[in-house]
């Protein structure tokens, strides 16, 4: 028995070893998280752009303009007012946004650029400070992250003391993201310390989970081990610390003894990180192996749009936006109002589709690869969600989207004024979900505030890493 337990010591140091320098890392970087996001966090003037209806009515209608500029098709349109003057925003073949001018069918040279520019001044409110840099960005980088979701964007980059830099999607009017120069170092250290982004920079996204897999197994592994060395030498300790006491020695093993005694107290937290951690790394595995849908990639044809968009029935007043959708065979007008109701009209006879926003969110849950026709158990529920929720949260960013309930318990969300889908939350997804933000992120305290948040998850955080530290000592003392 007693090799037995000798060898549970063993196993315990030599994975305790392994796991060192990355607990030491994600614990690190766990402690700067909420003072870049929370107390450090960088603010700007607006975060959300709210467009005013068209002041002035355009002189011309969209099929005028593309057939003044011979243009036979295009991907879609969008209406924008930009100094003070109405703009058809249209997306070429080559996904690239032409604008011109809906009084005049002028084009505005470097149109996109120039409205990206409007929109950066707009949200930072800064209509001063020079630009030193302005990039059309289409891949997601330690900067610009995938927790953005949005792209391509333009990256403007201000002259000023905070570095500010902001990035825009011009299609939708809105911002993915803005960064200061401290965010900027912050979001490149906890990259590389918490996400190990490196490791995919050397072999890929796949070996890179593959590895943080592993890596959480052993640190999993020596939490248990751990805990049965206690369970198994607890009398032993407690019979050295009486006699210790007895015979008035020094305290020559306190590293050792604070080493279990804390590692006992902090043993929770670090099982629920773990093992949180190893279900949302094996779910993104899992989710890898199936590539995701590319979007939809539609074609309008100049000579399809029969009716004016400017005879729509909609008060100008209540126009936000409108595009352009194909589905089941036919066009439709897709107008956006201020009260965020989207509604559909034929572009052949300027018919009114019924209900067209939730028959288009469930031709995109299907395009996406839902399976209605599994289903047939029940009735497919469709509803707009405007404000984030738990399942849906804040870090999905497209609002508002139609929730596609199946009775499988698939939910599928879907940005139908994008035409993308926004988010998947089957039964594996949602239970990763909610570990994720309950058991890693501790919203469980959100009743509490988020600096109460912040605060005990840091303490969490600092209590593995000084388990860590002392176990290290101790075994440095034992050599």
């Amino acid at each position: 028995m007693a090799t037995a337990k000798q060898n549970f010591y063993k196993w315990h140091r030599i994975l305790g070893l392994i796991a060192l320098i990355p607990v030491m890392m994600w614990t690190l970087s766990g402690l700067s998280h909420p003072f870049m996001s929370n107390w450090f966090r960088p603010t700007i003037a607006r975060e959300i752009y709210k467009s005013q209806p068209l002041q002035v009515k355009p002189a011309l209608s969209l099929k005028q303009v593309l057939d003044k500029n011979k243009v036979p098709g295009f991907i879609n349109f969008g209406t924008i007012t930009y100094q003070e003057q109405p703009y058809y925003q249209v997306m070429g073949m080559d996904s690239t946004y032409q604008y011109y001018s809906a009084n005049t069918g002028d084009v505005l040279a470097n149109g996109d650029r120039l409205y990206a520019t409007y929109l950066a001044r707009y949200f930072t409110q800064d209509s001063t400070s020079k630009i030193t840099s302005i990039t059309i960005q289409k891949a997601f980088d330690a900067e610009y992250q995938p927790i953005n979701h949005l792209l391509p964007v333009w990256k403007i980059s201000f002259d000023r003391p905070d570095g500010m830099d902001v990035y825009i999607e011009t299609g939708q009017s809105r911002m993915g993201t803005f960064n200061n120069n401290t965010r900027k170092a912050m979001l490149v250290v906890f990259e590389q310390l918490h996400t190990w982004q490196f490791l995919a920079a050397i072999a890929g996204e796949q070996f890179r989970v593959v590895v943080l897999l592993i890596i959480v197994g052993i640190m999993l592994l020596s939490l248990i081990s751990g805990l049965t060395v206690y369970g198994l030498f607890w009398k032993k300790f407690k019979t050295a610390t009486e006699n210790r006491r007895r015979d008035k020695r020094k305290d020559t093993r306190f590293v050792h003894r604070f080493h279990r005694q804390l590692g006992l107290a902090v043993s929770l937290v670090m099982f629920t990180f773990t093992v949180s951690g190893a279900f949302h790394l094996y779910v993104k595995l899992a989710n890898d192996k199936h590539a995701a849908k590319s979007g939809i990639r539609q074609m309008v044809k100049t000579a399809q749009l029969t009716t004016s968009n400017l005879s729509l029935p909609v008060e100008d007043s209540l126009v936000k936006n409108v595009g352009l959708v194909q589905f089941n065979g036919r066009t439709f007008y897709q107008l956006n109002s201020t009260k965020k109701q989207v509604r559909y009209f034929d572009v052949d006879n300027g018919a009114v589709l019924e209900n067209g926003d939730a028959m288009y969110a469930n031709y995109l849950a299907s395009y996406y690869g839902a399976e209605p026709e599994k289903n047939v158990d029940g009735k497919v529920k469709t509803a707009q969600i405007r404000e984030f929720t738990n399942e849906y949260g804040f870090i999905n960013k497209r609002l508002p989207v139609q929730q596609i309930s199946y009775p499988n318990g698939e939910n599928w969300y879907v940005e139908t004024t994008t035409s993308q889908l926004a988010a998947k939350v089957a039964g594996i997804d949602r239970a990763e979900g909610l570990s994720f933000i309950f058991l890693h992120k501790y919203f469980g305290m959100a009743w509490a505030g988020k600096n109460v948040r912040d605060i005990a998850s840091m303490l969490a955080a600092l209590g593995i890493l000084v388990v860590s530290v002392f176990g290290f000592i101790g075994f440095l003392k034992n050599r």
